[in-house]
């Protein structure tokens, strides 16, 4: 098996004042040289339900009517062993910037710090693609990639490899990482006037075994989250 893994990241209401209570940042991850066989396989779920492989998967859309879809592609996440999913979760009403002297743009970064630390391990080399937001985002890329690399996670910078920006509809695991990232957000917001996303949360709660609202283990590999209290850990 390939040293190289990509770590495809996306977020949820990361504004400090975007009118949001909760900010999810998660990241989907495998082996570099399986993204080709799980696009496939995705593509092949899409294609099974009268979806072209163009069709893009957007936690906005799940709906009633396309619940199968997308039933399909999260227990094909659950059974694959090649994938893996983690999730920062933090209330933003907790926020006290000025007490840490900290900008909300430096917490942010901390906030992903957090989210990729139990992920890398210092063998192995990773590729990060971040969901395309808007015209800062190379200025965003940058910046992680800079907090990264003078960060104890990797000082002489030999374990990030490459750092990208990619549009969703170009990524089906950008895709995969926003579905799942919607459906921690739906969770922590107490949000329950969909049928279609409220069934898609509960496939999801009872193929990970969890509550989605608390810490799992740290180790835990498949299905990680880490609900930031105010402290730096976890």
């Amino acid at each position: 098996m390939s040293n190289a893994y990509n770590i495809y990241c996306d977020e949820s209401c990361h504004l400090e004042k975007d009118g949001q209570k909760v900010m999810v940042l998660g990241a989907v991850w495998c082996s570099a040289d399986k993204v080709k066989e799980i696009s496939q396989r995705i593509n092949e779920i899409k294609i099974r339900n009268g979806m072209t492989k163009q069709f893009e998967i957007k936690w906005t859309k799940v709906s009633p009517g396309g619940l199968q879809l997308y039933t399909d592609i999260v227990n094909y996440f659950f059974d694959d062993d090649d994938l893996h999913f983690r999730a920062v979760v933090a209330d933003k009403t907790i926020l006290d910037h000025q007490a840490h002297s900290q900008t909300h743009d430096e917490w942010y970064y901390k906030m992903y710090y957090q989210l990729l630390k139990s992920i890398v391990s210092p063998e192995k080399q990773y590729n990060i693609y971040l969901d395309f937001k808007d015209t800062l985002g190379v200025a965003k890329v940058n910046k992680l990639q800079k907090v990264l690399s003078n960060s104890k996670l990797d000082f002489d910078r030999q374990i990030f490899q490459h750092f990208q920006e990619v549009r969703s509809h170009e990524s089906i695991l950008i895709q995969l990482s926003d579905l799942l990232i919607g459906s921690i957000s739906f969770k922590a917001r107490n949000l329950n006037k969909s049928p279609g996303k409220k069934a898609l949360v509960d496939t999801i709660k009872n193929r990970s075994g969890y509550t989605l609202n608390k810490t799992t283990l740290y180790q835990e590999n498949k299905f990680n989250l880490f609900f930031w209290d105010g402290n730096q850990h976890g």
